[in-house]
């Protein structure tokens, strides 16, 4: 198995930007670790997906680079479109949308860059999406037009499947607040109109805290339905045990940056889960009855729920899910070539909370490479079989 980061996390809107990510950082970070290879789970803004789709000369270029460095490419993340370091993203990453017809166009270059990026030893691809857009506005005809879309990529992956033998998957991502919010939505919207062959899953970690989910529950629903996780982006919530408290709320609204939208949900003593948009909103609106989950990827070693005060005040971050995802995703498939592609996705590093200076480039490097350890462990714990595998 080839453990990646995803590249989202550094800003560069052109492939000289990409290229210089992987000697600032994506070296290092495998330096760092000692491991002979590193996947990278790799962010193509749209316009540099669109060039590489229509140059094989720069994809066998790109390989060349990537190859030279000791970094793959298995997965690609094709849920930001562009501009994903502005100053003010929040509901721009939802856009375009899966009924509109540059989300189809970008995804497609997608699929072709992908196919020649894969190395030889890989046994598939995936490529992770938007769960079809943000919940409003979304009618009859959006979901039409987004049903037309996915059989034109389906049919594509099919083509590519036929050309190349090794298989490229879609990988649909639940997130909050969207139209396919939770894994019911993403199993109910799938199950039944897509291909399982070339379409699934991808599981945020998160996205799965933030929501209150069995992750076991979860994981069962997809297989159960004939689907499968395709890919898990291994990453973390903020969890608030008590966000009555006054230490609390001044320290969870240092998490209140402008850049990403930051979603929150309440369990409350009955059992129902209280939703806000973005953090700002759920500090003014919710009731603060029962703990909450924000939507803001905090570094997979800061902690868990049932662990230490990692950040202090009360908070936490949900790591437990990811091992829990991790050991119900174990336990539905059937060979190694079946699991799914895992990619640590915190892409938040640069707008955590600090004092002082901004974040130094070591402090990055050395963050992603703990998060990739801590990742690897947890694999390790689920088959003994695994270790070194990511290598």
């Amino acid at each position: 198995m080839l453990l990646s980061y995803c590249t989202n996390v550094h800003p560069a809107e052109n492939l000289d930007g990409i290229l210089a990510q992987f000697d600032t950082y994506a070296v290092p970070v495998r330096t760092a670790l000692g491991w002979d290879r590193l996947g990278v789970g790799l962010w193509l803004p749209a316009k540099v997906a669109a060039g590489l789709a229509a140059d094989a000369a720069s994809r066998r270029k790109l390989v060349t680079e990537l190859t030279a460095r000791g970094l793959a490419v298995e997965t690609l993340n094709a849920f930001p479109y562009r501009d994903f370091h502005g100053a003010v993203v929040k509901h721009g990453v939802y856009q375009p949308r899966w009924s509109h017809a540059d989300r189809l166009r970008y995804t497609l270059d997608c699929v072709t860059v992908l196919a020649d990026l894969l190395p030889p030893d890989a046994s598939h691809g995936s490529i992770s999406t938007l769960p079809l857009g943000w919940r409003t506005p979304w009618g009859p005809a959006d979901d039409l037009r987004a049903r037309a879309a996915f059989e034109e990529v389906t049919q594509a992956l099919r083509t590519t499947y036929d050309q190349r033998g090794k298989p490229i998957k879609l990988a649909v991502e639940p997130e909050p607040g969207c139209v396919l919010d939770t894994v019911d939505d993403a199993v109910g919207w799938l199950s039944g109109q897509v291909d399982p062959a070339f379409v699934g899953l991808c599981l945020d970690t998160c996205h799965l805290a933030v929501s209150f989910a069995d992750p076991a529950a979860a994981v069962s629903r997809i297989y159960r339905s004939g689907l499968s996780v395709v890919k898990i982006q291994a990453s973390a919530a903020l969890h608030v045990q008590r966000p009555d408290s006054e230490r609390a709320r001044a320290a969870l609204a240092r998490f209140a940056e402008p850049r990403y939208l930051h979603q929150v949900r309440e369990r409350s003593p009955t059992g129902q889960v209280l939703a806000a948009d973005d953090l700002p909103q759920g500090l003014t609106d919710l009731p603060a009855d029962g703990p909450w989950r924000v939507h803001f990827h905090v570094p997979l070693h800061w902690g868990s729920t049932s662990g230490p005060d990692a950040l202090g005040h009360g908070l936490t971050g949900t790591s437990n899910v990811v091992s829990d995802c991790l050991t119900a995703v174990a336990r539905e498939v059937r060979s190694p070539q079946d699991f799914p592609h895992i990619e640590v996705e915190t892409y938040t590093w640069n707008v955590l909370p600090r004092d002082g200076a901004r974040r130094e480039r070591h402090e990055l490097i050395t963050g992603i490479a703990e998060e990739l350890r801590w990742t690897r462990d947890r694999l390790t714990e689920q088959s003994p079989g695994r270790q070194g595998a990511h290598r």
